[in-house]
């Protein structure tokens, strides 16, 4: 099978159940918003926020990346498609485990004291990225809700992935020695 099959080629392409829509259609930012997230996860492993096969990071980052396969998925497949029943939708089983796992990452992080500067190393720089396409895949969310029908619970998860990924990255900092430099509100330096 070759990896290119041409059907894209006039500006449309195929959700999961056979409809064809144009690419720069609102659901297809919203999946192709999540598919760059997972990107984003991948580098910030790939930057040592978990070298990959080693440790609690990593393999929380890894969960992570499927999960995400599986939201996307999710939001390529309209609610009514009979093809929905094929794959597994987010719910609220996955949310209460993001929340386990902020939990358990706010427990190791320094207390939260106010808003942070995106950055220390190269690996929590990344997951700040993650975060903010997070939150822009949360709003493209939103935006195809008011359009059509979407599973509820992809944009409550969406709003955890964001918590996790700061939390992730403030742990990512601890671990390495970095300290975070808080935002100074201006005049106030």
């Amino acid at each position: 099978m070759k990896l290119y099959t041409k059907t894209g080629d006039g500006g449309s392409t195929g959700l999961y159940g056979a409809d064809r829509v144009s690419k720069a259609h609102v659901r297809v930012e919203a999946y192709g918003t999540v598919d760059e997230l997972n990107s984003a996860v991948g580098l910030a492993r790939a930057l040592g926020a978990g070298p990959t096969g080693s440790g609690p990071l990593d393999a929380d980052l890894e969960y992570l990346q499927n999960a995400l396969f599986d939201l996307g998925a999710d939001l390529a497949t309209r609610q009514e498609s009979p093809y929905g029943k094929k794959l597994s939708r987010i719910d609220e089983q996955d949310v209460a485990y993001l929340e386990a796992m902020i939990d358990r990452y706010q427990e190791g992080a320094p207390p939260f004291t106010g808003f942070v500067h995106p950055g220390g190393t190269p690996a929590a720089a990344a997951l700040h990225v993650a975060r903010t396409v997070a939150r822009r895949a949360e709003r493209e969310v939103i935006r195809l809700a008011h359009e059509e029908e979407i599973n509820g619970h992809v944009q409550v998860y969406l709003n955890r992935v964001s918590d996790l990924l700061f939390v992730m990255a403030r742990a990512a900092n601890q671990a390495a020695g970095v300290g975070e430099h808080a935002w100074m509100v201006k005049g106030r330096r």
